[in-house]
C-alpha cells in the first residue's frame, strides 16, 4: 500500500472498490490512476501547438525550476534547447515536456568519433531519459552552412551518423531523431516558392543529407525570419504580409497558388528544394522564428507593436492547425524564438529582444499569453512535489507489472 494526500492505493488482484481506496488489477485500472493523479498541474493539459526555444545567453534568467512552471502555466509543452542543460531537463522531469536537445557546432567535429558520440549519449541523454524526460530530436549543431567553417561542415553529417549510431547501441533508435536546424541562407532560391532551390554550394552536402533524413525519419529544420526581408527593404516588403495581416497575398505563377504571409511562402520554398533533390517524404519543421521587439536605428520594424501582431497571428495560425498552401492537411510545426530576451547576446539590439517575456516573468507585449512565473522558493516547493508524484507512478507501474505478472 502506498499513500499520497487523500489517496491510498492498494495494489491486488481485486475488483473491489472502497471509499478512498483505489484498487489496481488491470492495466485499464492503472492508466485511469495514472490520469487521476497527473491531473493536479503535473502534466501540461490541453496543451498548445507552439514550441519555444528557451535560450539562456544571460546573467539575468529565472531558474529552470521557475521556467518549468511558467511554461506549465502557459500550457506550452515542447521546447528546444541549444544544448542538454541538466538543471533544465531535471526541472522538468515530471510535466510531460518533449524537449529538442543540441550538441553545439564547436562539439560537432569530436562527435564524428563513435565513442564520443557514445559518451556524449551516455552523459547528456540516457540519464535524463531512464528519469522519465521526453527528449525526441537531437540537433547536431546549429546553421552551420550559414558561415565558412568547412571544418564544421565536413564534420556535420557523420557526426549525425556517429549519433544515430550510438542511439541504436543505446537501445534508443526510433526513440530520438536526428538531425540539425539551418539558416534560410541555405536557399539559393526562394521565390516564387516552387522555384525553390538550395544555394549550389550546400547542395553536395545536402544531398546526403536528405537521404539520411529520409531513411531515419527525421525533420528537416529551418529557422525562418520574415523580419529580415522587411529589415532590409520594408519599402517593398509589404508589412502586412510578413505579419499575417489581410492582405491581397501573392500568386506563385508556377501553380497559381496564393500566399498572404511570407512564412508559409519560404516554408513551401524549402519544399520545392528538398522535392528537386528527389525526396517528398521528408517533413519541413521551423526550428525558430520571431520579430524583435527593439532594435538599432537601422532595424526598421523592431518594435513591441509588431513584434505581437506577428506572434499574435502566428499563435492563432498554428492553433487552427493550419497547414501551407503546398501542403493544407500538414500543419505547420513552429518553434518561437525566444522564451526570454537575452542580455548577453552579441550583435545589434535586436538579438537581446527576441523574448515573449522579460526574466522577471512580465510579457513584453500582449499576445494573449498568461503564465506564472513563482518565486525561486515556490518554484523549488512545485518541483520537489511534481518528483514526488513522478517517482509514486514509477513505482505504481513497477509494482503493478510485478502483481499481475
Amino acid at each position: 500500500m502506498f499513500s499520497f494526500g487523500n489517496y491510498r492505493i492498494i495494489i491486488k488482484k481485486t475488483h473491489k472498490m472502497r471509499t478512498n481506496y483505489t484498487f489496481i488489477s488491470t492495466a485499464a485500472d492503472l492508466r485511469r490512476y495514472i490520469r487521476l493523479i497527473f491531473t493536479d498541474q503535473t502534466l501540461v493539459a490541453e496543451a498548445l501547438s507552439i514550441g519555444v526555444n528557451y535560450g539562456q545567453i544571460a546573467n539575468n534568467l529565472p531558474s529552470p525550476r521557475q521556467v518549468s512552471s511558467l511554461l506549465s502555466s502557459l500550457k506550452i509543452s515542447k521546447v528546444k534547447l541549444y544544448d542538454a542543460d541538466p538543471r533544465v531537463l531535471r526541472a522538468f522531469l515530471g510535466t510531460g515536456v518533449e524537449f529538442v536537445v543540441g550538441i553545439g557546432n564547436e562539439h560537432v567535429p569530436a562527435m564524428v568519433t563513435p565513442a564520443a558520440a557514445h559518451a556524449w549519449l551516455q552523459q547528456h541523454v540516457a540519464p535524463h531519459l531512464r528519469a522519465g524526460a521526453r527528449i525526441t530530436c537531437i540537433t547536431v549543431g546549429n546553421e552551420a552552412f550559414k558561415g565558412n567553417d568547412t571544418v564544421l561542415q565536413a564534420s556535420l553529417l557523420p557526426a549525425m551518423h556517429s549519433v544515430h549510431q550510438a542511439l541504436g547501441a543505446l537501445g534508443l533508435q526510433g526513440r530520438v531523431n536526428v538531425t540539425t536546424a539551418h539558416s534560410l541562407d541555405i536557399m539559393g532560391v526562394s521565390y516564387p516558392p516552387s522555384a525553390g532551390a538550395f544555394h549550389p554550394s550546400a547542395v553536395p552536402h545536402l544531398r546526403p543529407f536528405l537521404s539520411f533524413l529520409s531513411a531515419t525519419g527525421a525533420p528537416f529544420l529551418i529557422n525562418c525570419y520574415p523580419f529580415f526581408a522587411y529589415k532590409d527593404d520594408p519599402a517593398r516588403v509589404p508589412l502586412e504580409y510578413v505579419l499575417f495581416q489581410p492582405n491581397a497575398g501573392v500568386t506563385d505563377p508556377r501553380t497559381g497558388l496564393n500566399y498572404d504571409n511570407m512564412l508559409y511562402a519560404q516554408v513551401d520554398a524549402v519544399y520545392a528544394a528538398i522535392q528537386a533533390m528527389g525526396h517528398t517524404d521528408v517533413h519541413v519543421k521551423v526550428s525558430e522564428t520571431g520579430w524583435p521587439s527593439r532594435g538599432d536605428p537601422d532595424e526598421y520594424g523592431a518594435t513591441p507593436e509588431h513584434a505581437g501582431t506577428y506572434i499574435g497571428n502566428l499563435l492563432r495560425r498554428i492553433e487552427m492547425k493550419q497547414g501551407t498552401p503546398l501542403r493544407p492537411a500538414v500543419p505547420v510545426d513552429v518553434y518561437v524564438f525566444a522564451l526570454f530576451n537575452e542580455n548577453l547576446k552579441p550583435g545589434p539590439a535586436s538579438e537581446r529582444n527576441y523574448g515573449l517575456f522579460y526574466p522577471d516573468g512580465t510579457p513584453v507585449y500582449n499576445v494573449g499569453l498568461r503564465g506564472y512565473l513563482p518565486p525561486p522558493m515556490v518554484a523549488d516547493s512545485q518541483g520537489t512535489r511534481r518528483q514526488v508524484i513522478h517517482l509514486l507512478a514509477l513505482i505504481v507501474m513497477a509494482s503493478v507489472a510485478f502483481a499481475l505478472s
